[in-house]
């Protein structure tokens, strides 16, 4: 331990350059791997709301199953009893077009569009509940084009592609972290082989008076390991911070979703102290079996 203090104030500013620098790239990975929570949490949530919506022929509708005009009152209950039949249906709600209004209206409330439409304007639907949200192709091919029926919506293809936006940006995010940790990784080596360099006469005496090659290297080793921790400390107080911030900013203003938890920030900083003590370690020892000579 005398060793590794001498080591880092010989180096001080290299040290705490390499500080800096794990501090950003373990928080930029940790970004990453909460964004990739944070997808995860959304699918759960979203995910458990699917619903299939069964858009019924109005005054309004084009489709060629609504050629006969505006849907029966028999059409109507036999399309609910073939729903409520099916297997692969949890439940079935019917909204009206009174219902179908006055969600529309809580929906865009104050907006230009909520005063120039009428109740009479919406469909009324059936809003289904799968028990496997995957299985929209048996409700679609049994309902799509049946009499009365215009519109077969599935709300998973809309999320889908929202999904697959959020996963691009996840993935980026954690190619930057890669990238920032690899960039840490060069600089922990270049500190340690300019502190092999200056201290190679204490190496050298060291090696003429019968020391391992471990305990030469163990100095050198601890001081890439402390700036690695060092840096983890930081960065676990970033995501931390992060997760104040959307807690107490962004959370109350996007209720209609979930976030992150707590448990997935201690579980992003076990993987970031796992990520820095193996990349400062390898780089350590590469560093050294080449500069030590030992």
């Amino acid at each position: 331990m005398s060793e590794v203090g001498i080591g880092l104030r010989r180096n001080l500013t290299m040290t705490f350059a390499v500080m800096i620098t794990v501090a950003i790239s373990l928080s930029l990975l940790g970004i990453g791997l909460l964004a990739n929570s944070q997808v995860r949490v959304m699918k759960d949530y979203w995910y458990d709301k699917i619903e299939v919506s069964i858009f019924l022929c109005g005054s309004l509708s084009e489709g060629q199953s609504c050629a006969k005009g505006v849907i029966t009152a028999d059409q109507k209950i036999g399309i609910q009893r073939d729903l409520q039949a099916l297997p692969v249906v949890a439940n079935v709600y019917y909204e009206s077009q009174g219902e179908a209004f006055k969600r529309f209206q809580e929906r865009f409330k104050g907006s230009a569009i909520a005063q120039n439409v009428t109740a009479d304007q919406l469909p009324e639907s059936f809003r289904v509940k799968l028990k496997d949200p995957t299985k929209f192709a048996v409700i679609e091919s049994a309902f799509a084009g049946r009499p009365g029926v215009d519109i077969v919506q599935d709300q998973q293809a809309i999320l889908d592609k929202f999904f697959r936006l959020l996963a691009v940006l996840r993935n980026g995010a954690l190619a930057i972290g890669a990238a920032s940790v690899l960039t840490a990784s060069l600089l922990i080596s270049n500190t340690l082989r300019i502190a092999a360099f200056n201290r190679r006469r204490e190496t050298g005496v060291m090696k003429l008076v019968g020391a391992s090659s471990f305990s030469i290297q163990l100095p050198f080793l601890l001081e890439g390991i402390f700036a690695a921790i060092s840096g983890w400390i930081v960065s676990t107080g970033f995501l931390a911070g992060f997760k104040a911030v959307v807690d107490t900013k962004v959370a109350p203003l996007l209720t209609f979703t979930q976030f992150f938890t707590w448990k997935d920030v201690w579980v992003a900083s076990a993987w970031l102290l796992l990520t820095g003590l193996i990349v400062s370690s390898a780089a350590s020892l590469i560093t050294l079996r080449k500069y030590l000579k030992v």
